[in-house]
């Protein structure tokens, strides 16, 4: 049974997690700022991912700590949410970067995750780990940040793993509904020109990839976390149209996508930056993806 602790792991992502390596007989501790879920459920300890306190007992010993604290970034980029975007990534992995360096027995293996949106907009080549071009602008400079925190942390005795995570398609959250629901109502069409790319990854991808690298010890550094073949949006859409039996879905222009975003509370970047991202590592690293191409993925999701 592996000790495995996950920072930030009340939401989407953690969840996916939770419920894979309970299966999987594992102890999974959570750290949560929900004190309320807290107080209810045994394996959940309350941190504020910010300051030291009982919390740092669950990393003694542990086989991995699992960093995925952080406020969507799913919102309009105000100051308000600017600052709270920043603060909850570098606090959390600041505070967990110092509580392993006050562990008598620290984590064999910490993976923080990052985002594949570190990336420059790109139409014109992928970005791999080693021949990537690094971006500008808010987003990107808080990836930078974010990663610059982790880096900055001495931990000898713990092997340290960066993941720059896709977009996540998975069962019960992310961008899976509302891309069905814009299928459904005769929406889905290209957002924008359709011609930027989206780096995408299963689910059961991300799961794989972190079992992959806490087996094989030998990993660490930056992973690019994504499917091997990323497409462009009129693409994706094509894709999901296709599965749902959806012969045709109306475009979105760029403006309509602008006006949208206000209305819902948030960004048009989150849709019409192009991620051309690959996961040339893992690729050398020898892993094997059981999602590469999105059509398969997308079918096993809606069953």
């Amino acid at each position: 049974m592996k000790k495995i602790v996950i920072a930030g792991g009340s939401g989407f992502l953690g969840r996916i997690l939770e419920n894979h390596f309970i299966m999987a007989g594992e102890q999974v501790t959570i750290l949560t700022r929900d004190r309320i879920s807290s107080r209810n459920k045994p394996s959940w300890v309350a941190w504020d991912g910010k300051n030291g306190g009982t919390w740092v007992t669950a990393l003694e010993g542990a086989d991995v700590l699992i960093n995925l604290s952080g406020k969507s970034v799913d919102c309009r980029y105000n100051a308000k949410n600017k600052a709270e975007i920043y603060s909850s990534r570098l606090d959390a992995t600041g505070a967990l970067g110092k509580a392993i360096t006050n562990c008598k027995t620290p984590p064999k293996l910490w993976i923080n995750a990052a985002s594949a949106t570190i990336y420059a907009h790109s139409l014109q080549g992928p970005n791999s780990e080693s021949t990537g071009t690094i971006g500008s602008g808010f987003s990107v400079d808080v990836c930078q940040r974010w990663e610059a925190e982790f880096n900055r942390w001495d931990t000898p005795d713990t092997r340290k793993v960066l993941l720059r995570i896709a977009i996540v398609l998975g069962r019960n959250g992310g961008v899976m509904l509302p891309l069905k629901n814009l299928v459904r109502f005769g929406l889905g069409g290209a957002q924008g020109d359709g011609t930027q790319y989206m780096s995408w990854i299963h689910e059961d991808d991300l799961v794989g990839i972190i079992e992959y690298i806490m087996e094989n010890q030998h990993l660490k550094g930056v992973f690019n976390t994504t499917a091997p073949f990323p497409l462009r949006n009129k693409e994706v859409m094509q894709a999901f149209r296709a599965s749902m039996n959806i012969g045709f879905g109306l475009p979105t222009p760029k403006w309509a996508l602008e006006i949208g975003a206000v209305l819902i509370n948030t960004e048009t970047e989150l849709v019409l930056k192009s991620r051309w991202v690959v996961p040339q590592r893992l690729h050398d690293e020898g892993y094997r993806f059981k999602y590469c191409h999105i059509e398969e993925a997308i079918r096993n999701l809606l069953e």
